[in-house]
Formats: C-alpha cells, structure tokens, sequence
C-alpha cells in the first residue's frame, strides 16, 4: 500500500503555475489519507478565484495515480487567501489585501471595473469589500442597486451588503445630486471614518475605487491604509493613456506595487464578426509593457455594462455570459493571482486562518 510519504513525494513534482514552486513547500497539500489504495487529500489554493485551479488539479490528480498501488484519488480543492502582512492594526481594519482601483481621468469605467472585481471575488467565496473612495462623485450605490445603511452599532457604522460584496460609500450620507463642496481636512477625515469607524469584518479583499486624477483624495486615503497594491484602467487612446501613465507613476511615488493593467472599452464587436476600434487599439498593452507591469485584460464595449450599471445589477451578475462579463471575470481572478504572488513572495507561507 502506498505511503502517505510517498503522495507527498509525488506532489513535490508539481509546480504552482504563478508561484513557481511545489504544492508542499508551498503548503497547499493538506489532509493526506491513504486507505487500500483510496488517497484522500485537500489542496489549499491561494484564493478562491484562482484562474488555473483546474490545471491544479489535474496536475495532482496525475501525479497521485502515478504513484504505484494508488487506485483511485479523492481531492477537495478549497483556498486560504494569504495576508500581505502590512499592519492595519491602528485602523482596527482586518484586511488581509488592499487593492486600490484608479485612473488618470474620469469615464474610463473605473467604478465599472472596481464593482465586477468585487463581485466576482465575492462569486468565488472570498469576503470582499467595496469601498466608494471617489467623494466628489460616489456612484457606487446605484451600480450596486443599495441606497442605504443598516443602522449603526456600538458607535460603529455597519457596510451595506449586494450580491456578497460589504460596501460603504459617501453617497448614502447626502441627498441625492446634492454636491460636496469640500476641502481638503473634510475630505481626509471621511476617508479616515471609512476606514477606522466602519465595521468591515474580517475581509480576504478591500477594493477601493479611487477617483480619478492624483490629488487629494487618493494621497490621503495611501497616507491613511497600507496598500497591497494598484491597479490602473485605463481606455486605448493616447489622451487616456498619458493620464493613466500619471496614476501609475503615481502609486510608485507612494511605494505601492503596481500590480497591473487594465484596458476597458478596447473594441466593439460587430454583427458580421469584425470588431471596431473606436479609440485606438493596443494603449493599456502598451502602457503594461512600457511600465514593466502584468498587462490584465481587455474589456470590450457592450451595452449589458451600461445597462448594469444603471439598474444595479452589475454586469458580471445580469449576463454572465456575455463577452465584457467573462473579460472582467479573467480580469478578476487575474488580480487574485497578482495579491497572492505578492504577498508569497514576502510571506512564505499562506495564514493559517481557513476559509
């Protein structure tokens, strides 16, 4: 009968694609039983939107059978999102990982892009939440269909909660199209409450929308919450390129990692299977390249974005199916695998809190 050393020996022969590095250093071998040939055993992904957990899989599923005496194999993949290991202590913010979404201009789908991301990481089982960050023009709260708070408790104010995702955003504490004509000590004491007066809960991913540009609001909330890392969107043209260039340049300044970018509204797909570039074509690709960044994805232009976005229903729920969804789906789990290569590669070993 085979050994549970012997499963474990096998397993160091395969590799985690995005880590480089074996199943068991990595820790992600969990549970190993051996019964008359039957082996039962998990496998700890990094998170649960892992864009390979199939190849995963397969790759141990064929290396356990390889193992002479093994009959049949049983795995239960589950994941474990490692921490970064920045401390958010003083903020009273059980975060594991802060990914800031931004800009260097308004319209590019920012909010579109930050709002999927987290409801599809929410889709996949993390704990996710949402942070409207962009003060002057909060439109997190019609994308998620929510236009209140609970109310508070013990002196703390609780996050709404759509599709999974825990949200806050200025937008529930002023009328509608009322405009906040603030400077800038009102502006980082809001950001300071969202962050330190909100019960969050324990989160595996904080999402937060900056507003666009580099100004006051994005250097108060980097100066407030230690970021795991940023993500620029970006549209094809070069007008929109050279501001996303300053929000990337940006976050160096401030020493977050850039942990890629995105390219919304690359084309459009026409009736007869062509597709037009109607702002150019290779920006956000270009600019990756250039930045010597991870290039994520691209997002075509459909109207299923439009239309969920201004009914609440985000387009990753309303069409799944649909050409921008499965986009923003690979853009997602892209990001997922980007906050867990980071954080591996300063903390060896994911934290020992299970999902």
């Amino acid at each position: 009968m085979p050994s549970v050393e012997e499963i474990n020996n096998a397993l160091r022969k395969v590799i985690e694609p995005e880590l480089h590095k074996d199943l068991v250093t990595l820790k992600m071998v969990e549970d190993v039983k051996v019964s008359d040939g039957n082996v039962d055993l998990t496998i700890v992904l990094t998170t649960p939107a892992c864009p390979l957990k199939s190849r995963i899989e397969n790759e141990v599923r064929d290396a356990v059978l390889s193992v002479t005496g093994v009959k049949s194999v049983s795995i239960n993949m589950t994941a474990r999102v490692p921490s970064d290991g920045l401390d958010r202590k003083a903020l009273s913010l059980p975060v594991k990982n802060a990914v800031a979404i931004a800009s260097g201009k308004g319209g590019v789908g920012k909010s579109t892009v930050a709002v999927n991301v987290a409801v599809i990481l929410a889709m996949k089982g993390a704990r996710v939440g949402l942070l409207d960050a962009d003060i002057y023009g909060p439109n997190i709260p019609t994308m998620m269909g929510v236009d209140s708070l609970p109310a508070p408790e013990n002196g703390r104010l609780i996050p709404a909660e759509s599709y999974g995702v825990k949200l806050m955003s200025i937008g529930f504490m002023v009328r509608k199209g009322q405009p906040l004509i603030w400077r800038v000590p009102m502006l980082h004491s809001a950001i300071r409450q969202f962050l330190a007066d909100v019960d969050w809960g324990e989160l595996d991913y904080l999402i937060i929308d900056l507003p666009p540009g580099t100004g006051d609001a994005q250097l108060s909330l980097m100066q407030h919450i230690p970021l795991s890392g940023g993500v620029i969107v970006t549209m094809p043209q070069l007008v929109s390129i050279e501001d996303a260039d300053r929000g990337l340049q940006m976050f160096r300044e401030m020493n977050v990692p850039v942990l890629g970018v995105i390219e919304n509204m690359s084309y459009l797909a026409l009736p007869d299977g062509t597709t037009l570039d109607l702002f150019g074509k290779g920006g956000g690709r270009n600019l990756a390249k250039k930045a010597g960044v991870p290039f994520l994805g691209e997002i075509p232009i459909e109207l299923a974005v439009r239309v969920g976005g201004d009914s609440g229903k985000p387009v990753a729920i309303s069409s799944p199916g649909s050409a921008a969804a499965q986009a923003l789906t690979a853009i997602a789990e892209a990001i997922a695998a980007q906050v867990s290569i980071a954080a591996l590669s300063e903390k060896k070993q994911p934290e020992e809190n299970k999902e």
